[in-house]
């Protein structure tokens, strides 16, 4: 519990408890729509606003937001335009993200602040951003809470939905808003090129041992908590990358998952 008393730590775990809560609840839909893509593009277009943020002297974070969202909604844009092969959308904007990126990374002097948002870090966490990170995690937990019932409609039926009066096309919007506001918030701690894998793998340990739609979001934010903080006090004894560790850890839990489901 010693390392908890330090501040850098104090701050990475409010930002750890807080990921963890968001990124599953987001991660459930995107998992039962088949969406899991949307993450990988959202996260990439990340990683350009980042770069672009350490370019021109602001907050990366900040920037992050803006581009993920501009990003999320020109995917919808797209997806209008072609309704009958919407996955163009996410490619094409994962495409646009990963050339932005390799374009404005050219110019950021410092290769380590970079490497700490593609990878994550519990050390370089500001005040600044754990606030943001707040801000921000209260407003997608409140937000999903008020569209809890629309989404589980659209989430499993989007014509029905549509017949029964739910507005898809708005649901679907702010949703994917929402995405890229997860995956732009857990570029410090996590990093922009694993929070896809945090979205899906609690999911998917959730759904070998619930039996229903509102377990599987209660046990995917109890496994996202578990990967997460055990994965930063691994990182802060061992001083390696809490991003790829979160992820390693929850990929050994959901091994040990399917193990025992298929002796029993």
């Amino acid at each position: 519990m010693e390392i908890f008393q330090m501040e850098f730590m104090q701050r990475a775990f409010i930002v750890a408890v807080l990921i963890s809560v968001i990124t599953p609840m987001i991660g459930n839909v995107i998992v039962l729509k088949r969406l899991s893509a949307i993450g990988d593009a959202l996260s990439h277009s990340g990683l350009a606003g980042v770069t672009i943020g350490l370019c021109v002297g602001i907050n990366p974070v900040l920037s992050a937001v803006i581009v993920s969202v501009l990003a999320a909604l020109t995917i919808e844009y797209i997806r209008r335009g072609f309704s009958d092969y919407s996955e163009l959308a996410t490619a094409i904007v994962l495409s646009f993200g990963v050339g932005l990126a390799a374009v404005f990374s050219g110019f950021v002097k410092n290769a380590a602040t970079l490497n700490s948002f593609m990878f994550g870090s519990i050390v370089a966490i500001s005040d600044f951003e754990m606030w943001t990170v707040v801000l921000l995690s209260i407003t997608v937990i409140v937000a999903f809470m008020l569209m809890y019932r629309e989404l589980f409609y659209v989430t499993f039926d989007e014509e029905g939905a549509a017949l029964s009066g739910v507005p898809v096309k708005t649901v679907n919007l702010i949703f994917t808003v929402l995405t890229a506001i997860v995956v732009s918030v857990a570029s410090r701690t996590v990093g922009v090129l694993v929070i896809s894998s945090l979205m899906v793998v609690p999911v998917a340990c959730a759904m070998l041992v619930s039996k229903s739609y509102k377990q599987n979001i209660i046990f995917s934010v109890i496994f996202a908590f578990f990967f997460t903080v055990t994965g930063l006090i691994i990182t802060a004894f061992y001083d390696i990358k809490p991003g790829g560790t979160i992820v390693l850890i929850g990929i050994g839990v959901l091994l040990v998952l399917l193990l025992v489901r298929k002796r029993r």
